[in-house]
């Protein structure tokens, strides 16, 4: 007696199962299934592996994405424990980590999250030696540069997600003040993925007008309109999403798919990610920091050599050496 498939379906070619594009994330929290849910809507992967110790909550989130198969393209959704279902991934997005505590900074988090990396690093890389790592766990910056000693890949292979949602910030808040849409304002912001990030003033434009050529003072202390105070919202928007809801998702899900569309779709756009800077405006130590990248199919193919002015050159040094205070007693 035939099955129903067997009736209905005859074979006629033996599939190839390799996956082209495939994406792992390993973490299922609430930064790991934003990331997961808008690379999905943005039909990104052939195929998705989740990777998490808590085997229950992994198996249900898996669940509940493969549900949805109907709504978008991609094609299968694997989860394991075991980093073997990570196998032959062009990019690997790594979300796991402890959760920052209201009022707890970014730095505070490192030991406890570097401890993780190192269980987990050098067997992902093993199983996908050709990959991409993007680091999106807390403090970004530093435990960019803790992958990359782990895994043993080209730092241009391992990306911070760093200042990427800092800058998205920073440009929606300008709109707002503005009433421009966030796309219609430039502006980065460099440095550490945290306290002690770099606002670029002296770069920031609205179709090519500088509004420091409008307002020479914009950005300083003596300025009237208190323009710096864009900045600090900047930096404060994760504590008091952290104080509101208990942890922020939504818009890091967002500026991670879209690092992933410029990698893996070879945009060559350029995005402010953190990256190694040693030799960068005068920094001798091995550090990662956001400054403006190229990304496409390679990772980092090109750094944009911003002209810094004194003020922000010294600041940058400051987030290079603040830091530097905390990566240097690591141990790892």
């Amino acid at each position: 007696m035939s099955t129903v498939k067997e009736q209905l379906i005859e074979n006629l070619t033996e599939e190839d199962k390799t996956s082209q594009q495939k994406i792992t994330i390993v973490g299922v929290g609430a930064v790991g299934m934003a990331c997961a849910i808008c690379i999905l809507m943005k039909d990104l992967a052939d195929e998705l592996a989740l990777v998490d110790v808590a085997e229950d909550k992994l198996k249900g989130e898996m669940m509940d994405l493969q549900h949805g198969s109907l709504f978008f393209s991609t094609s299968k959704i694997t989860s394991g424990k075991d980093c073997r279902v990570s196998a032959n991934s062009k990019l690997i997005i790594v979300t796991a980590g402890v959760r920052q505590q209201e009022g707890e900074s970014r730095l505070s988090l490192v030991q406890r999250n570097v401890n993780i990396m190192k269980t987990v690093i050098p067997v992902l890389v093993h199983h996908s030696p050709d990959c991409k790592i993007l680091v999106v766990s807390n403090p970004v910056d530093i435990l960019t540069y803790v992958v990359w000693k782990l895994s043993g890949l080209p730092a241009t292979r391992v990306i911070g997600s760093g200042c990427n949602l800092d800058s998205a910030r920073f440009r929606y808040l300008i709109g707002d003040k503005l009433g421009v849409h966030p796309t219609s304002c430039h502006g980065w912001i460099i440095g550490e993925h945290g306290d002690s990030s770099v606002p670029l003033w002296s770069g920031v434009n609205v179709a090519g007008v500088t509004l420091q050529s409008l307002n020479p003072k914009l950005g300083t202390d003596s300025d009237q309109e208190q323009w710096k105070n864009i900045h600090r919202q900047v930096v404060e928007s994760a504590y008091q999403i952290i104080k509101l809801k208990g942890y922020t998702s939504w818009a890091i899900g967002l500026s991670v798919t879209d690092l992933v569309g410029s990698i893996l779709r070879n945009l060559r756009r350029v995005h402010p990610v953190s990256t190694m800077v040693k030799g960068l405006y005068g920094i001798k130590e091995e550090i990662f920091l956001s400054v403006p990248c190229v990304l496409g199919q390679s990772g980092i193919s090109d750094v944009v050599k911003v002209n810094l002015n004194s003020n922000e050159e010294a600041l940058f040094k400051k987030s290079a050496s603040t830091l530097w205070d905390v990566q240097k007693d690591l141990v790892f």
